[in-house]
């Protein structure tokens, strides 16, 4: 009996420790990059971007953040990934800081230029995994005069301040909603949502952080419901009251 009950205790704490894990979101091992910087001193030039969240100083994303290659940026599918850097002294002690590191979130893709060789100015060309990262944040980890730098990178967990934010736009029959301010793996995988008079709809990515459905929702309160790409699911239940009109963003007080 007493070895039945030790066995079954076992299991128990078997299986809660792998929903455990498979409910939060671990850092990845490291990998070699390079780095080099845009949009001047104040990053004001890093605006906008690939993943739309707009003014990135409003959304909460600051100056610590990157442009990613095309290895990396996966159509859009990494925006809001977080990573850790550190550059590589081993390689290049003239340029990088020792010891030195930041943690960014994608927010822009890197093109590449096919004119310019991989080592000389197509940086960003496939297959090549680097980050066009914000002037103040990489020069957290290199020195200016260097320009490009070796780093070392790992894919790490969000963190956020405050909760999950959802900015409707678009118009009648039309709503392209950016997702922003993802803590945990940072990234979505899949968004529903809800208007409280309808079912549950799977919404499409239309690119970067903005997700559209084609129902008319107008007068509705809305619902969602996002599963990151770490598998993570939860819902946002009429995080957006019926008086909602295009153009603002409501902010919920959950987050993963």
């Amino acid at each position: 009996m007493a070895k039945t009950l030790l066995l079954a205790s076992a299991m128990a704490l078997a299986i809660c420790y792998s929903f455990t894990k498979a409910n939060a979101f671990t850092a990845s091992g490291w990998t070699k990059a390079h780095a080099t910087f845009y949009g001047g001193s104040d990053a004001s030039g890093t605006m906008g971007g690939a993943c739309g969240y707009g003014n990135l100083y409003s959304t909460g994303y600051g100056t610590r953040t990157a442009a990613l290659s095309t290895a990396l940026f996966n159509d859009g599918a990494s925006c809001g990934q977080c990573y850790k850097i550190i550059c590589d002294y081993q390689s290049d002690s003239k340029w990088c800081i020792k010891g030195a590191s930041v943690t960014i979130t994608a927010t822009n893709f890197c093109p590449p230029n096919f004119a310019l060789p991989n080592n000389n100015g197509g940086w960003c060309n496939p297959p090549l995994q680097h980050f066009d990262m914000a002037q103040p944040a990489w020069e957290k980890i290199g020195i200016y005069k260097g320009g490009i730098v070796p780093v070392l990178f790992q894919r790490v967990p969000c963190k956020k301040h405050g909760g999950v934010r959802f900015t409707v736009n678009g118009r009648d029959y039309f709503e392209l909603v950016m997702i922003s301010n993802v803590a945990g793996a940072g990234s979505i995988q899949s968004v529903s949502i809800k208007g409280s008079k309808t079912s549950w709809m799977a919404m499409s990515r239309n690119w970067g952080a903005n997700w559209q459905s084609n129902a008319y929702l107008n007068g509705q309160s809305l619902s969602f419901k996002i599963t990151t790409t770490d598998g993570v699911s939860k819902e946002f239940d009429s995080v957006v009251p019926s008086s909602w009109g295009f153009g603002q963003t409501f902010s919920s007080s959950l987050q993963f």
